[in-house]
């Protein structure tokens, strides 16, 4: 009897906690929450990537005919400038400025760390001005297709810089265990 007294108190606790009810969903994401969630994490990788990337490896190409390591990430930040200008309708000048100028280990992660940062801001935008219509490579497109072209563009290339980093033996950011 008194066994199966402490095992009705065990119990007790627990039964009284559940009440049956589902916890309540979570509201559903907008288009840009969904975009900028993409975003956010494909540009956390590369930014992962770029920082624990050697300067010496920033020139690694696996053949002659592919852009280095360095220019790669360097491309990735021009782009996000790009897509992201395009979205905020401010001009940025082309996509390959970087690439072009950015040369050292230092100057290409600090301009994917600014093209984060200018790309934030145009994440934050209204579903509202996202809607509006621009001109995207000569096709008429919404701020918002321009913004899923970035987060898009950066895990193609994210596919890339994983392959390089293989290919120098060293472990992705999203293969790495969580911090």
């Amino acid at each position: 009897m008194r066994n199966a007294i402490v095992l009705l108190l065990l119990a007790a606790g627990p039964a009284a906690a559940q009440t049956g009810a589902p916890a309540p969903a979570a509201p559903p994401m907008t288009p840009v929450a969904e975009a900028r969630a993409l975003w956010m994490q494909a540009s956390a990788f590369l930014t992962r990537a770029a920082d624990g990337t050697p300067d010496s490896s920033f020139a690694f190409r696996p053949t002659p005919a592919v852009r280095s390591f360095g220019q790669l990430i360097a491309h990735v930040a021009g782009a996000q400038r790009m897509f992201c200008g395009l979205a905020l309708a401010e001009p940025t000048g082309s996509e390959d400025d970087i690439e072009k100028s950015a040369t050292t280990k230092a100057a290409i992660v600090a301009a994917l760390r600014e093209s984060n940062s200018y790309c934030a801001r145009a994440y934050t935008m209204s579903e509202a001005d996202a809607a509006a219509v621009i001109d995207l490579f000569g096709a008429p497109r919404t701020k918002r297709y321009a913004l899923l072209m970035n987060a898009t563009h950066d895990n193609e290339h994210y596919g890339n810089v994983v392959t390089y980093m293989r290919l120098m033996g060293m472990v992705p950011p999203s293969s790495q265990p969580a911090r």
